[in-house]
């Protein structure tokens, strides 16, 4: 009895399968695919606002990832022209970076020790150096930043250069602020205009 129920099963969720597909269901999938893989620019920026106000960046920017992983929402940007790349990320109530570790007079030693909490299989931060320090905008407060070079194993870029930065929102969330690229490409001037645009 048991085994004609499973039969019964089998058949029904074939046929059920293929009117699915029959009616455009094929169609259906793979948009819905596309979708998640690459969302339209308006999912984009609707998971942005979840970090912050990014409706007012300069149009030399472009916004091309906003997600929520593991309880951390993050929105990766790029300089078009430079390549220069810009990451805020929430960490919420989580504790990774604070203000006080950026202006800490050993804020290499508390950024390694972050960066050493977050393991990535496919790269790993090596030869981190803190260069200088400074202050910008963002979310309108001036907020301190170290400024940095270090090695990216296992991708093809190589030594970067750039900045770290934390800002507590209006909710005394922690956002992470990052901007860096190649090692002699780093402009803080791209940074300071992007930063300074969102709220």
């Amino acid at each position: 009895m048991g085994c004609l129920k499973n039969v019964t099963r089998a058949i029904f969720l074939t046929l059920a399968v293929v009117g699915f597909m029959a009616i455009g269901g094929q169609n259906y999938i793979k948009l819905w695919v596309k979708n998640f893989i690459s969302p339209s620019k308006e999912v984009v920026m609707e998971r942005a606002q979840k970090v912050g106000d990014f409706s007012k960046i300069n149009k030399e920017f472009e916004i091309e990832k906003a997600a929520g992983i593991m309880g951390y929402n993050a929105v990766l940007a790029e300089h078009k022209a430079s390549g220069q790349k810009m990451i805020v990320v929430d960490s919420g109530k989580k504790k990774v970076l604070t203000t006080e570790d950026i202006k800490s007079p050993d804020a290499e030693d508390r950024i390694k020790t972050a960066i050493s909490k977050v393991k990535y299989q496919s790269a790993a931060i090596e030869d981190f150096t803190v260069t200088e320090k400074g202050t910008m905008n963002s979310y309108g407060k001036q907020i301190p930043y170290v400024k940095f070079r270090a090695k990216i194993k296992k991708l093809p870029v190589g030594e970067v250069s750039g900045i770290i930065s934390v800002v507590k929102d209006e909710n005394n969330n922690d956002k992470i602020l990052v901007s860096l690229n190649e090692k002699d490409k780093y402009s803080q001037l791209i940074s300071n205009e992007f930063f300074k645009s969102i709220k």
